[in-house]
């Protein structure tokens, strides 16, 4: 007794967290996939672990919140590590310092609830058998998908971008979507435990889904060579803009749009689509300033078109409401279209309980007082462009890590994400952030356009391939005919796929646990 109870700070405080921490080396920018195996049979057999000594020591069963600690710890050190760099959005202001300890402490213990909760919840039914393997791969991908819904959702470093390194292995993400193939990945990563059971069945289950890695591989280098082959006869220029430019120069708006026309070299007879980050303009009367008005008709032609974030400001019989926008303008600065965010970032751009939270001195972390208000309306910008009509599908920023919000459109050409990801400084976090575009693009076979001030701007392919970048350093433009892909329009049924595959899962399991294999 006395020895487990030395050892209990240990198994289930310290080697979780450190089990949790390691596993961020398996994301971008390092892609050590392998430690996965490693942490989550080590996190899985110390379950089994706690479960058989507390059972001991305590006979009855107050040793449930062992699990729960240990659960919270193996999150905590996986949240900690993997989003530290949300701490660097805090220090551009003063007042916002404060709260370094909150994103540092409070946002990881309460994220860490998605592994603590599934753990309370099945750490007694684990034991050294298959049946366990199922039961805990069905709950954690149960526990990322409503990580991705609940209070506006956070899908951030799901175990399938653990993979974002193999091309050939998420082709198939166009068929199943991101979940299932999360579901799958997790269960693979949980596999080198199966080898340390007794039951000669284990050969079976390790040789069928060896088989699935396998054959889910040949599948996707079969798609991506075949896909290499097309040939498209229409196509779109576009040019992507990074001007590496620090949150201070935004201050001045005519410096800036300065500094993003000369990176953009416009060739006035060239008919190009230029892309600029996310937030050029932060003040909302962007289209009433003259210097501004007088540089675009300066250097730009009738034969382009201009994308750019910005700030704006909408009148409606309850008031102002504001705005992230992205904005497509003429070499007028006429606005072409607009297209409000949705998906806004808690504290980043929004407020909860705003309110109560102003009265205590409390602000959201990008400029303004106010929040920002969701947009509403169709998503899909229609643009008639160099005699062709093209479908656009606009993301902003953080909107880039929702596959609902590709999966639920249909009718798009292309996805152009904006972004700002000096916010995170020289941290992962930018790095962490481009591999979600990728996804996007296997996800809805679609080419991406993505400009990111101080973050991975990239032309990626349908099959993820990352054609042409500018990496967090680097300044200038990259260009690329983007050829036009046809979508035809069908109902994405993904949710349902992984509802079933779940099922499936379920149903192993009891049967599995029956047999008591």
């Amino acid at each position: 007794m006395l020895n487990f109870f030395n050892k209990k700070f240990f198994i289930i405080f310290l080697f979780p967290l450190l089990l949790g921490g390691v596993t961020t080396l398996s994301f971008q920018p390092f892609n050590f996939f392998f430690v996965n195996f490693l942490s989550l049979s080590l996190l899985f057999f110390s379950i089994v672990y706690v479960k058989k000594k507390s059972k001991s020591v305590y006979r009855k069963k107050p040793y449930l919140k062992n699990f729960f600690i240990l659960g919270s710890s193996y999150g905590f050190g996986f949240f900690f590590f993997g989003i530290y760099w949300i701490a660097y959005s805090l220090t551009f202001d003063e007042s916002l310092k404060l709260l370094i300890p909150f994103s540092l402490i409070i946002i990881p213990l309460f994220l860490s609830l998605f592994f603590s909760l599934p753990i309370l919840f099945i750490g007694n039914f684990c034991d050294k058998n298959i049946s366990s393997i199922f039961l805990i791969s069905g709950v954690f991908s149960i526990s990322d998908f409503l990580r991705s819904k609940i209070l506006t959702g956070f899908p951030w470093n799901l175990w399938s971008y653990s993979f974002s390194w193999s091309l050939e292995s998420l082709q198939i993400l166009s068929n199943i979507g991101l979940f299932s193939i999360n579901l799958l990945i997790v269960t693979i990563f949980f596999l080198p435990s199966i080898i340390f059971f007794k039951t000669k069945i284990k050969y079976f289950f390790l040789s069928f889904f060896v088989i699935l890695i396998f054959s889910n591989y040949f599948y996707g280098s079969h798609k991506i060579n075949s896909n290499s082959n097309n040939n498209y006869s229409e196509k779109v220029n576009f040019k992507i803009i990074s001007a590496g430019v620090d949150l201070s120069d935004f201050k001045d708006e005519k410096e800036l749009v300065s500094k993003l026309i000369k990176y953009s070299e416009p060739n006035k007879e060239r008919k190009t689509i230029f892309i600029w980050p996310e937030g050029v303009f932060l003040s909302e009367n962007f289209n009433h300033q003259k210097a501004i008005k007088d540089l675009f008709a300066k250097s730009f032609s009738k034969n382009h078109l201009i994308v750019f974030g910005a700030n704006t400001v909408k009148k409606t019989s309850l008031g102002e409401k504001h705005f992230n926008s992205m904005i497509i303008t003429d070499k007028n600065f006429n606005i072409i279209s607009q297209y409000d965010k949705k998906k806004l970032v808690p504290f980043g751009e929004f407020l909860p309980f705003e309110n109560l939270l102003n009265s205590i001195g409390l602000k959201k972390i990008t400029p303004g007082y106010s929040s920002f208000s969701k947009g509403t309306g169709n998503s899909i910008i229609n643009l008639k462009f160099n005699s062709k009509n093209i479908n656009i599908l606009p993301l902003i920023c953080y909107e880039i890590i929702f596959p609902n919000l590709v999966n639920n459109e249909s009718e798009f050409n292309f996805i152009i994400n904006i972004s700002e990801d000096a916010w995170f400084g020289d941290s992962i976090g930018p790095y962490q952030h481009f591999a979600k575009a990728i996804f996007r693009s296997i996800e809805s076979e679609t080419y991406t356009i993505r400009s990111a001030n101080k973050g991975v701007s990239a032309f990626i392919s349908p099959e993820g391939k990352v054609l042409k970048n500018l990496l967090p350093d680097e300044i200038g433009n990259v260009e690329l005919d983007i050829p036009i892909v046809e979508k035809s329009k069908k109902q994405s049924k993904k949710d349902l796929i992984f509802l079933l595959l779940l099922i499936t899962y379920i149903s192993i399991f009891f049967v599995l646990r029956k047999l008591k294999i």
